[in-house]
């Protein structure tokens, strides 16, 4: 009598790491994959521009208003004859900084309102969603001009006027994060362990409610660019530093007689806050996982 043939078993799937599950679903999403590529080349540009193109984005070059390709000036001069590729390039690094810099800044005061507000609840969290509330009606574009106005122009007092104005949406979403993840049953098994409250705050929960804050924090660096833009277009910028919206702004006057002017560093903006969008979208799909099952 033989022995019948052994049949191997199925091995089991191993499980995926989370990243590499989150990076599986981003790369699903193309416009996203696209969008991170062209942003990582925005990036390179604002790191390694000035090295490879060094001009003096102030030094008066050539004559005033010398349309693109005209010279040998790729894209021509602004209304004091000062190279516009020079001033792309080096405004990149300075939008981009704007944007992370305020960025975080709202995503300090947004997660510890937040978070504050989501783990005590009570008369806390009526306090502060009333504070919420208050600066979530308030123009934050005129709020902001008044803060610059107030306390001037300078590159660090804009970004935390930008940063003080948009932190609402993060906190908001950080105190229903809270308010969700609080009840769970590795929180109450942390609390019944005698876990102090900071640590059970910003050591249990927060990091399991990050993934709708991060979405949000890119979407917000995107916000931060359009809102120094703003400001600038109003004049209400720092003339010895060169960003995107100062360029629109120092050149605003002229842009019917040299719209390129406007037009070049506005396009830098489109494209890098259409980046940073879609780039947050696909960063919604790898690290929501209702969506992982579509």
């Amino acid at each position: 009598m033989t022995d019948a043939p052994l049949i191997p078993e199925e091995e089991t799937p191993k499980a995926q790491h989370p990243f590499m599950e989150a990076w599986g679903m981003f790369r699903r999403n193309h416009a996203a994959v696209v969008a991170l590529a062209v942003l990582l080349v925005i990036c390179f540009v604002a790191i390694f521009g000035p090295w490879l193109y060094p001009t003096d984005p102030f030094e008066m070059v050539w004559a005033p208003f010398s349309p693109p390709g005209e010279n040998g000036f790729l894209l021509g001069t602004d209304y004091l004859g000062r190279d516009l590729l020079a001033m792309i390039i080096n405004g990149a690094k300075v939008s981009l900084l704007i944007g992370l810099a305020a960025a975080l800044v709202s995503i300090f005061i947004g997660v510890t309102i937040g978070a504050l507000a989501g783990f005590y609840r009570g008369l806390v969290e009526e306090i502060l969603m009333r504070i919420t509330e208050f600066f979530q009606v308030l123009p934050t574009l005129l709020f902001s001009m008044v803060i610059v106005a107030l306390f001037g122009a300078s590159l660090p007092m804009i970004t935390l006027a930008i940063g003080i104005v948009s932190w609402t949406a993060v906190a908001r979403i950080t105190r229903s994060e809270f308010l969700r993840i609080r009840e769970l049953e590795y929180v109450m098994a942390a609390r019944a362990s005698g876990v102090q409250n900071a640590r059970l705050m910003f050591g249990v929960i927060l990091p399991n409610a990050l993934p709708p804050i991060i979405v949000q924090s890119a979407l917000m660096v995107g916000s931060a660019i359009l809102f120094e833009a703003g400001l600038s277009f109003l004049g209400l910028t720092d003339p010895n530093v060169v960003s995107w919206g100062q360029i629109i702004g120092s050149n605003r006057q002229y842009i019917l007689d040299a719209s390129y002017t406007v037009t070049i560093p506005g396009l830098a903006i489109f494209v890098t806050v259409l980046a940073i969008s879609l780039v947050g979208d696909g960063l919604n799909d790898a690290l929501n996982p209702k969506l992982r099952s579509r």
